[in-house]
């Protein structure tokens, strides 16, 4: 039996990966990843690389193993994830794998934005394929904003659409220590955790916050959905994907990742890490 991390390349993967290996033995933990060569640090560190591609299923053919705990971390292309993560999920179940694990969003199958569709469907195939699962529900992480502060520093204000809508955000560190933690401990199966942060805050506090720490007035500019699809626009993105961004706001401002279940905290052992801290973090790195 190996600990399998889907995508343990990516930003949320490698943490899982490096949190795995404070408290299993390398040899007990797989990357399944896309490219070799950018895995090399992880296989130096003596974890096992399977290659394998979402988007092509017959190469999630020899990626995992009867007993695995696999984590299914979702994919990154919008409106490609349900059939790549069927193929995923069709690949564990053929392997007879002993725990899939998903990283899903805030609400589940009540979450009503978008950006939820494709992780309501993602949970459905994995209920129907009858596997042993666990349902991680990840709420809004804290370096949405911080790892794009160029933009909020250089006009001195936060855009959004969100209202006086409140985010309950972890950071990336904190929803790896809670997949690492389902993985490797006993009583989470076929269990679904709602995971955000211990405190939600508004986009006029995070504002605040970067004027106190910065020493420069950064002020809170709600505008309509619109204008906001604008300015993502003019800033670079695709239309499709700022209007996913522009929904998530307005699903902000009814309160739909605003929720503190404590989930998070209790998985990881700790408090979640405050805002501030990510926020110092991110300014010191800028």
């Amino acid at each position: 039996m190996s600990i399998v991390v889907t995508g343990a390349t990516g930003a949320l993967g490698r943490l899982v990966v490096d949190t795995l290996l404070t408290t299993v033995p390398a040899g007990e933990v797989v990357a399944v990843v896309r490219d070799k060569e950018k895995a090399a640090a992880l296989a130096a560190r003596g974890v096992e690389l399977r290659i394998a591609d979402y988007s092509r299923p017959e190469t999630l053919a020899g990626a995992f193993r009867s007993g695995d705990r696999v984590l299914l971390i979702s994919g990154s292309e919008v409106g490609k994830r349900v059939a790549q993560h069927a193929a995923v999920i069709d690949a564990a179940k053929a392997a007879g794998v002993a725990q899939l694990a998903y990283t899903g969003i805030l609400g589940g199958p009540d979450a009503d934005f978008t950006l939820a569709d494709e992780h309501r469907a993602t949970e459905q195939l994995i209920l129907e394929s009858g596997l042993p699962y666990t349902f991680l529900r990840n709420g809004w992480y804290t370096e949405n904003y911080t790892g794009n502060l160029a933009p909020v520093l250089a006009h001195h204000a936060v855009v959004a659409n969100a209202g006086d809508g409140r985010i309950a955000s972890a950071s990336r560190a904190d929803y790896a220590a809670a997949a690492a933690a389902v993985l490797t401990g006993d009583g989470h199966l076929n269990t679904a955790y709602e995971l955000s942060g211990d405190t939600a805050w508004s986009l006029t506090e995070y504002a605040a916050l970067l004027s106190e720490l910065t020493g420069e007035e950064i002020a809170y500019r709600n505008v309509p959905a619109a204008a906001h699809q604008e300015v993502l626009v003019g800033a670079g993105l695709p239309e499709g994907f700022a209007a996913i961004l522009v929904d998530v706001d307005e699903a902000i401002g009814r309160g739909r990742l605003a929720g503190t279940s404590g989930d998070l905290a209790r998985l990881i052992g700790r408090p979640t890490t405050p805002l501030a801290e990510t926020v110092r973090a991110a300014l010191s790195a800028a």
